[in-house]
């Protein structure tokens, strides 16, 4: 394979990567508390000898997430909570703590609050929160309080992660693979819930342009096998 089917081939990878990211981000815009991915292009250049030219590639140097807020959309429910602001939701999965912007919240059948994937949301001291069958009405304050007819419960805590720390489990779960930080100034919505940061409109024209890009590439490579072929073909004996 010569150098040129290497760059292509090097591109079309980059974009498959891409193809991929879009098609998620697209396939998560009615689920809650997503953030939208996207992927970073970086330049690779492979030395070829001291007698010919360096080789520069292209590969995937990274992820990264829009950190930017989705709409929130009023529910009534008392259980279901918006973050109004920074900071994540911290619940306990089977394979440790994670992080999520969700926050459509049930009792399970021991009384704790949990994701309707049935994981625990984690409050003050990283325990769950249980609330009492006959606590009243229930009440959850900006900061986080929770209350069952006047009765303090528990608190919401919010934590925050650097997004170079983040990576994506699922939907909308979160490993944060450095130590997470409290925030001090929670904002919290009760009765709302915060959709999806993705705008279809612009990840749908994304999309086709991607598209339109990757098929290019497979064009390019389909003329650069077709002149070796005829190259090898002339060159061949007669």
């Amino acid at each position: 394979m010569n150098n040129t089917s290497y760059v292509i081939m090097s591109r079309q990878a980059g974009l498959s990567k891409e193809l991929t990211s879009v098609a998620n981000n697209i396939a998560n815009a009615n689920t809650s508390g997503f953030r939208r991915e996207g992927v970073l292009f970086s330049e690779y250049v492979k030395s070829l000898g001291s007698s010919e030219r360096s080789l520069s590639q292209t590969r995937v140097g990274g992820h990264f997430f829009d950190a930017s807020g989705g709409a929130l959309t009023k529910t009534g429910g008392a259980l279901d909570v918006a973050i109004d602001g920074e900071g994540f939701f911290t619940v306990e999965t089977p394979r440790g703590e994670r992080l999520s912007r969700a926050g459509s919240f049930m009792l399970n059948s021991q009384g704790q609050l949990t994701t309707p994937q049935g994981y625990s949301v984690l409050g003050e001291g990283g325990s769950p929160i249980t609330i009492p069958p006959d606590a009243g009405e229930i009440t959850i304050a900006a900061d986080g309080a929770i209350a069952g007819g006047g009765v303090p419960l528990g608190r919401l805590t919010l934590v925050a992660a650097p997004a170079t720390a983040l990576q994506r489990e699922g939907g909308s779960l979160f490993k944060a693979s450095e130590p997470t930080q409290a925030v001090e100034h929670a904002q919290l919505r009760q009765g709302f819930v915060e959709g999806s940061n993705v705008n279809s409109v612009v990840e749908l024209s994304r999309l086709i342009e991607v598209q339109r890009a990757y098929e290019l590439g497979q064009q390019l490579l389909q003329q650069e096998h077709d002149r070796i072929t005829k190259t090898v073909e002339a060159m061949g004996p007669r």
